[in-house]
Order: structure tokens, then sequence, then C-alpha cells
């Protein structure tokens, strides 16, 4: 069929299915629903090939003749039209995504990051801790440029003041941007490299860590000063003072002891079962409780808490702040000392002034074995032993001791 000239009307007014020629290759086709579309004809390395150029009337006879025109040029050149249209789609999705991600600034990608992941961390102190350190040294540096835009010389500039004065902080900085870049990359908001990664790039840049300081411990009471500081801690006041002796005499963690709920404790065989999601190992932790914990407990049941959490906060249903010891040792004027040092207090009593085998010690602490041998042979949770370790634990506290003492050690089998 010989190709003739269209006209605008005669487009409009063509009602037969069928393809209708225009000369040099564009087509209109007409199908039997009545829909009309535009098509580009042409011959590549001996094949033909046909190419769509879009719908009539939203493509006009003008707008497909010039389409064609473009498609024909590049077909001169050796270039196939079509692959060229779907590359330049493909270009056009790309810088869509890249405008996207430039409105992603790194505080987003931040806010992003942690709330995908806060359900995996153990308390909420954990996302807390995040969100102060991003913004007391990233956000004021990059917060606000765009995730794409984050590079080498904004996370040193972050990254530099701190890196030997604050040196744990800021290493703890670096892998926490470093987690959030890539999350970036993952979710296609950024497509360079990650700029905070250590080896094989910051590791060229800025001095290991543990070359520049050793790691400071939590400050810790000397387990000689320990009855008099829980002396004083029975002169305060509020269910704090009963939560924080609880934890001194269980060498528990902050939160464990807090967190502690009625259902956790057996009265009877007078032991606390720390289920697993709240124990840093994931693994459930027993804790035998001595005279004084009984005690503890049987006052904060007095105290009005019969159900729920044993040590219960200001907010019905929620346990005491994660600040509540840090509070309260700011009011008994211990400022140079923190709950968590209290278990190295517990541990240096151990070793220096008990006979205790290390690994009822180490079980104590709920601390993960690192020798399988070891963990194989112990493979009970020698909760007996511990029982005594922490009976004796209890009443040494209630000692009144001085620094000439003799501090009796007990033979343990």
């Amino acid at each position: 069929m010989a190709a003739e000239k269209l006209t605008a009307l005669r487009v409009e007014k063509i009602k037969n299915p069928g393809y209708y020629g225009d000369g040099k290759g564009l087509w209109l086709r007409v199908k039997d629903t009545g829909a009309k579309t535009w098509a580009y004809r042409f011959m590549l390395q001996g094949k033909q090939r046909e190419m769509g150029l879009g719908p009539y009337p939203e493509v006009s006879l003008a707008d497909a003749r010039r389409l064609a025109t473009e498609a024909r040029e590049r077909a001169k050149r050796g270039i196939d039209p079509i692959d060229a249209r779907h590359q330049a789609e493909t270009d056009r999705k790309a810088e869509a995504l890249l405008a996207a991600a430039r409105l992603m600034t790194f505080d987003d990608c931040a806010a992003a990051y942690i709330k995908a992941h806060r359900a995996g961390w153990k308390n909420s102190k954990h996302a807390q801790q995040w969100e102060n350190t991003l913004a007391a040294y990233a956000s004021p540096v990059f917060g606000g440029v765009s995730i794409a835009d984050v590079d080498l010389p904004l996370v040193l500039k972050a990254l530099e003041p701190i890196w030997r004065t604050k040196t744990e902080t800021a290493n703890r900085l670096r892998n926490r941007v470093e987690l959030i870049i890539d999350w970036s990359i993952a979710r296609g908001h950024r497509q360079a490299a990650n700029p905070a990664k250590w080896r094989g790039l910051l590791d060229k840049l800025l001095p290991a860590p543990g070359k520049i300081q050793r790691t400071e411990h939590f400050a810790a009471l000397p387990y000689l000063e320990i009855q008099p500081f829980i002396q004083a801690l029975r002169q305060q006041e509020g269910v704090g003072r009963l939560a924080f002796e609880f934890c001194i005499l269980t060498a528990s963690r902050t939160s464990e002891a807090i967190g502690a709920r009625w259902e956790e404790v057996n009265i009877e065989t007078r032991v606390w079962t720390i289920p697993a999601e709240r124990m840093k190992a994931r693994k459930e932790h027993t804790v035998p409780l001595s005279d004084r914990c009984m005690a503890i407990l049987e006052e904060a049941r007095q105290l009005g808490s019969n159900e729920g959490h044993v040590f219960p906060g200001r907010n019905t249903g929620k346990p005491l702040s994660n600040m509540a010891f840090l509070m309260q040792l700011r009011r008994m004027g211990r400022d140079d000392l923190t709950a968590h040092g209290f278990r190295s207090t517990f541990r240096d009593w151990c070793a220096e002034a008990t006979a205790y085998p290390k690994d009822v010690i180490e079980m104590a602490l709920a601390h993960a074995i690192e020798n399988k041998v070891e963990a194989a042979y112990r493979r009970g949770d020698l909760l007996e032993k511990r029982r005594r370790l922490m009976a004796d634990w209890a009443a040494f506290c209630e000692q009144r001791q001085s620094a000439g003492d003799v501090v009796p050690i007990r033979k343990t089998a």
C-alpha cells in the first residue's frame, strides 16, 4: 500500500481500522476499537523495526512527524532509536531517583534508620544514645546536607575535633554514621561510596582508637567502701533506693534491675529469672536472692508494688527511669561513681576477698564464656554455688570494714 500524505483533518476523521502512511516511515495505526496510535518503521542492519511514537490525539500529527524525524536521524547514524529511547527513559528515572535522594538529608536518613531498627534494640535508652550522639556531633556539621552529598571532608570535620579527646564517643559516632549511610545506599538514596567506613579509608587518615588512649571503664567504688555506701543509700527516700540496692546485691545491670517484674520472681525458691529479651546476651539468666534481697522485695511490696514492675516509676505501668540510679548518686554527692561500676566492685571483691572459682563469678555476672571447652564443662548454671556467693556478697555489704581490716577468704567447693 503506497504511503499517502496525511493532514490533521484527515487524521481526525479516519475511522476504519488499518495503517495509514504519512511518508518517510511514519504511520498512523487505527485499531478495531477506534483507538489511534503513531508508529515509525525503519530498517537497521537489514532488519525492519517498528517504534511506537504515542497515541493520538495526545501526540498530534506535527508531534509525530518531529519524533519520526529524530528517530530517522539516529537510524542514519547507526543508532537504534528504540534502544536510545529506552536508555533515555532509564536516565530520566535515575535522575528522578537522584533528585528524590537529594531531598533526603542526613538527619532524615538518621531518623528513618533509628525508626527501622528501634524494635531490634534492647531498650529505648539505646535509641536515645544514638539520637543524642548524632545531635551533638553529626547534625551541626552535615545534618541538613543531602545524604547524597555527605563526603569525606564533612565526616572528618565532625570526627577530628573529638577523635583524640573523646575517642570512644568519636568511634561510636563514626560507626553510627557509617551504618546510616549504608542504609541510605541500600534504600537508593545514595550512589557514592561510604565516606565513614574505617577499613581502607578512615584508618589511613585517623589513628586507631586503641592507640590513642586506653578504654575507660565505668567508675567503680572500691569494695572496702561498699558498706558505708549501702548505709548512706538506705537513708535515701523513694523506691529508687530499693531498686539501686537490689541492683548492687544481685550484681545486675541497671536495665535488668529497674525492669524487674513480679512474675519473674519466685518467692518460694528465692530465684529471680530474667527473660532472654531483657538480657544483654539474649539468654535467660537466673539470680539467687539473698536474705537482704528478699527483704527489699517485701519492702517494695509494702510500698504498693504488688503486680507489674517490682520498682515502678511515677507513670502508671512504667518502671523507674534509666536515669534513676544516676540521679540517686548525684543526690548522695557521688558524681564520681556510675551504677554500672558496682558490677566491677562486686568483681573486685570476688577476686581479692574470696576463693570462688572464676566460672561461678562470671555466671553471676551473666558474662558469656568465650572458652568453648570451659563452657561445655560447666553446662549447669551452678545455682547453689552462686547462691552461696551472693549470700556472702550481701553479708559483706552489711559489714563495717576499714582499710586495715583483714578480709577473710572463704573456701568453696
